[in-house]
C-alpha cells in the first residue's frame, strides 16, 4: 500500500452534510485519485458480527440504524479505550490512491492517529451548517448521541485547516470545495 500524498479528515455535526462534501470531492478528483474512507464501516461491521445484527442496514440513514446508534456508541468507546487506533487501521486497509477523505472523523484520538501515521499529508476539514439547515435535512436532537464524544469530540481544540459551510448555498459551497480542491490538486 502507498502512502496516500493528501490526507482529507472530514468533521462535522450530524446532517451538516460530511457524506455529500466527501462524494463531491471524489466525484471531481475521479476514483482513481480519490477513495472516501469511513471510520464507522468496520466499527460498524464487527459490531454487527458481534450482536447477530445487518451490517448493511447500519451503514445507511434507516430508523434501523437510529434503534443502534446508542449501543453502538458505547461499544465502539470501550473499542477505542483498549485500542484507539483500531477502526482507523481497519479503514485504511487496501486504499491505494493518492487521496483519502476519511468522511467521518469524530474524536481527537482519530485525528492524532492519522497525524501520527500519515503527517503532512493530512489537512483536517470541518463541514458546518446552521441547526436550521440541518433540521430540513430530517436532524432532530437527539440525548446521548448529538451530545457525546462522537458528536462533540472536535468542537474544540482543533484548528481545522478548511471550514465548508453547507448551507445550501450551491454557488458558495462550489467555490469553497474549488479552493479546497485547488490545493488538493497542488500536492499532488
Amino acid at each position: 500500500m502507498a502512502a496516500p500524498r493528501v490526507v482529507l479528515l472530514l468533521s462535522g455535526k450530524r446532517k451538516s452534510g460530511k457524506d455529500f462534501v466527501a462524494s463531491e470531492l471524489r466525484g471531481r478528483l475521479g476514483p482513481d485519485v480519490c477513495t472516501i474512507l469511513r471510520l464507522s464501516a468496520p466499527l460498524k461491521e464487527q459490531y454487527a458480527k458481534e450482536h447477530g445484527l445487518d451490517f448493511q442496514r447500519l451503514l445507511d440513514a434507516s430508523p434501523y440504524k437510529e434503534q443502534h446508534r446508542q449501543d453502538m456508541i458505547r461499544w465502539g468507546e470501550e473499542r477505542r479505550s483498549t485500542d484507539p487506533g483500531f477502526f482507523c487501521r481497519a479503514a485504511v486497509e487496501g486504499a491505494a490512491q493518492p487521496v483519502w477523505v476519511v468522511s467521518d472523523t469524530r474524536r481527537p484520538s482519530d485525528v492524532e492517529w492519522f497525524r501520527k501515521a500519515y503527517g503532512a499529508a493530512v489537512q483536517t476539514v470541518r463541514v458546518v451548517a446552521s441547526e436550521e439547515t440541518r433540521k430540513r435535512r430530517n436532524w432532530v436532537f437527539v440525548a446521548g448521541v448529538d451530545d457525546a464524544e462522537s458528536e462533540c469530540g472536535l468542537d474544540q481544540g482543533v484548528a481545522f485547516d478548511w471550514v465548508i459551510t453547507n448551507d445550501g448555498d450551491e454557488v458558495s459551497l462550489d467555490e469553497q470545495l474549488g479552493a479546497l480542491l485547488q490545493s488538493v490538486r497542488d500536492r499532488l
